[in-house]
């Protein structure tokens, strides 16, 4: 974004203010005098206002983040292992993951300083939904994948009715790509079980109106605003 909507953003006035102070060489990002017309990267660059860190502090932050495998999603853990916000610069805001995402899997996570967002995304009634590609063990037949469309009984009960299809087989295996609008704990691998299948790879693809894109293991950006509009309008506080 524009350095003086950043400026604006994090409360210290006013675009034009905010421009008045780059010009009178008060700005600095990246350790350097600041220009009109520059941009930055609230999660990357570095804005310093007459020599103090300035952030997006109490703004709303969305970020679109792909989960490596091999890392927790919590902000801290007691067996030592990276977590999702070791990933992180500091925003000068306390930023959480919407749900999780397995240890093991991968994919696109949101994160976000917005509480009541989050909790929408999470809540059963507005049924977000979140599509994954799924690499499972051998070749589903016509039963197998009818069950998971219709719902099948794993713990918690039976799954809600979820979207299925076989996107590309493998000589001893298959990508599906399964939608759902529910999240129960470790949901897709005990799909697979009950139908047979073990699941050998996770990878979200999408959440909601947000696609993990061309984003890479590790790297992050912000939503775009169209994207913002989309997913707090799911969530159902969009307001004209």
């Amino acid at each position: 974004m524009r350095l003086q909507k950043f400026l604006a953003q994090a409360g210290v006035g006013s675009r034009r203010a905010a421009e008045e102070l780059i010009r009178q060489g008060r700005v600095e990002v990246n350790g350097r005098k600041a220009e009109l017309g520059l941009s930055v990267d609230p999660l990357e660059d570095r804005v310093r206002l007459d020599g103090k860190s300035v952030t997006l502090g109490t703004q709303k932050i969305l970020i679109a983040f792909y989960k490596p495998r091999g890392c927790v999603t919590t902000a801290s853990d007691p067996q030592g292992r990276r977590t999702v916000l070791d990933y992180l610069p500091d925003l000068g805001a306390r930023i959480f993951p919407v749900g999780r995402l397995d240890y093991d899997a991968e994919g696109l996570l949101l994160l976000t300083n917005d509480g009541e967002l989050a909790n929408r995304l999470l809540h059963p009634r507005y049924g977000i939904s979140k599509v994954y590609d799924v690499k499972i063990k051998g070749h589903p037949d016509k039963k197998a994948i009818e069950q998971l469309r219709s719902g099948v009984r794993i713990d918690q009960g039976v799954t809600a009715p979820a979207e299925v299809e076989i996107i590309r087989e493998l000589p001893n295996a298959a990508w599906l790509r399964i939608t759902l609008h529910q999240g129960w704990n470790r949901q897709i691998k005990r799909m697979g079980l009950a139908v047979g299948h073990q699941v050998l790879r996770i990878r979200r693809i999408a959440y909601g109106p947000v696609r993990l894109g061309r984003l890479s293991p590790g790297r992050r950006r912000l939503l775009r605003l169209d994207e913002i509009r989309k997913i707090y309008e799911e969530a159902g506080l969009y307001r004209e």
